[in-house]
């Protein structure tokens, strides 16, 4: 500091000045001696210096910094100081100070007759940022839980329960279900003997009595001091701390995410730790409920898989029994009912058949491999009954991602779907990348212009757009010998890969049926 701030009459408004800021100042020369501390300053220092370098009236003025200040030597202060001096060059830097229990922001400025120092209060700053750092470091840990795949929904919430106690520095973390007013702890990380997994009680005799009536989260930082004593659950538990919000299961009441400790906590709970509370809770609630949509779903499963075993066995044995003897009665009589009901029965196979397909076609696909489209719509056109169509490639070659055999199908549905349902009586002549079956309908494959997936176009009639949407509907169908569900069949195994797709107009204003969100191979 500059010795016009040491004492001359003239600066006594400086060091007005300076006594009154609120960071503490002091001023060293050459040889380390403070020249001048401000009030705060003065605290600062006094509170490391030993009573023997202290002056007269506890006076730090007149003291050398570092002989005064036992271990100084070890300090960051000491290195920092000392590379101002040496450089005469400005430092700037955080260092934490024992003596205070505080973090201080400490700017030093060289001059030729030494240093003046300015040492701000960043402890709140420095907690803030450290509470910001475990609450980045929580919610990565709790994504990594949420997204492991190797774990079951059990262990999934024990861990994130282990990592809000540890987030919260509190020793109990559970999960309950409360029904026919009992609550019942399903899952814990917890030390107290009444919050382990498979405890019950009455619910009111838990503060989750009062988190159930609420729209936000319950939280108590110290239950006696807050008028809960003599409360049952404060009786029972003897929780002092506590935080917990409701689990909801497709929008009705399941029970709670709680974490508590025997013990007051002292500060209320940061809104970012009652946000984490909050997105636990959200998090159990979606997960109960997707467990719950694919219980539902298997159990759905189950039924159509024997729904499908009725209709394989039970159904088709009579069928064939039954087609044996119109084939006998074919041989005796020429009766004009037989063919009527040779085509009965056999539209009762394709009934039957596709319902099997569509049984078969509702799993997702897990491990489609590479597949070439174009070659694969060659062979099921071959495959296909289809009269007097013909078959365009628009591309040579066009490799997917997919499941083959359900592709493969698809294919086949929407072939088989344009040749029932159109027939046209002109047509450009073909080119060499027709195959033919005669003059009538063409159906063509190809990518989707922005190459997100395929196309399956045909010359036809076309599908009014009235009736785009309908069409991908069970059994909607507008030819009487049709069953209604090739084309739900069509959007079953679209739907299976992930893939979407939708009824337009081609460019021959026949159908066309766009297969989007389509991987390449």
């Amino acid at each position: 500091m500059p010795d016009s701030a040491r004492g001359s009459d003239s600066d006594q408004d400086l060091r007005t000045v300076l006594d009154r800021m609120a960071d503490g100042f002091f001023a060293l020369d050459a040889d380390w001696t403070v020249t001048y501390a401000n009030e705060e300053g003065r605290r600062i220092l006094r509170s490391a210096m030993s009573d023997d370098a202290l002056g007269p009236d506890e006076s730090v003025e007149g003291a050398n910094l570092w002989e005064s200040i036992p271990g100084s030597a070890e300090t960051e202060f000491y290195d920092e100081y000392h590379r101002a001096m040496a450089t005469q060059e400005p430092v700037s830097f955080d260092s934490y100070y024992e003596p205070l229990d505080t973090w201080f922001e400490a700017r030093v400025f060289p001059s030729d007759e030494g240093l003046s120092v300015y040492l701000r209060d960043v402890t709140e700053r420095r907690d803030l940022e450290r509470r910001q750092r475990e609450s980045l470091r929580a919610i990565q840990r709790l994504y990594a839980v949420s997204s492991d795949h190797d774990r079951t929904f059990e262990e999934k919430v024990e861990a994130i329960l282990a990592l809000g106690c540890e987030y919260l520095d509190v020793s109990n973390g559970f999960v309950t279900r409360i029904e026919d007013g009992t609550q019942h702890v399903e899952v814990s990380h917890a030390e107290h003997p009444l919050l382990q997994p498979g405890e019950t009680c009455p619910l009111d005799e838990a503060y989750c009595k009062r988190t159930i009536e609420r729209d936000t989260l319950l939280t108590v930082v110290d239950a006696t001091d807050e008028g809960w004593a003599g409360d049952p659950a404060h009786e029972n538990f003897g929780l002092e701390t506590y935080i917990g919000g409701k689990v909801e299961v497709d929008g009705e009441q399941y029970g709670t995410l709680c974490f508590a400790a025997t013990t007051p906590r002292g500060e209320p709970f940061t809104d970012t730790q009652r946000t984490f509370v909050e997105l636990l809770t959200r998090w159990v609630s979606y997960e109960l409920e997707r467990q719950r949509a694919a219980e539902r779903l298997e159990r759905e499963r189950d039924r159509l898989e024997e729904f499908a075993s009725v209709v394989s066995h039970d159904l088709r044995n009579p069928l064939t029994a039954a087609r044996g003897r119109v084939d006998l009665l074919a041989d005796e009589s020429d009766s004009e009912h037989v063919e009527a009901i040779e085509r009965s029965l056999s539209r009762m196979e394709r009934l039957i058949e596709d319902l099997l397909t569509l049984a078969r076609e509702g799993d997702d696909v897990d491990d489609p491999e590479p597949v070439d489209l174009v070659a694969l719509a060659r062979d099921a056109w071959k495959t296909t009954d289809s009269g007097s169509g013909a078959f365009r490639a628009a591309v040579d070659e066009l490799e997917i991602s997919a499941d083959e055999a359900r592709l493969r199908q698809l294919l086949e549905n929407l072939f088989r779907n344009a040749v029932e349902h159109n027939s046209t009586s002109s047509r450009a002549e073909p080119d060499d990348a027709v195959e033919h079956g005669g003059d009538d309908v063409t159906v063509t494959v190809g990518p989707l212009a922005d190459g997100d997936g395929f196309y399956v176009a045909d010359d036809g009639t076309g599908i009014p757009e009235a009736e785009r949407e309908q069409v991908f509907e069970t059994g909607y169908t507008t030819d009487p010998e049709g069953t209604g569900f090739g084309l739900n069949i069509v959007a079953e195994i679209a739907d299976a890969h992930g893939w979407a797709v939708r009824a337009v107009e081609s460019e021959d204003r026949g159908a066309r049926f766009e297969v989007s969100g389509v991987e390449p191979a």
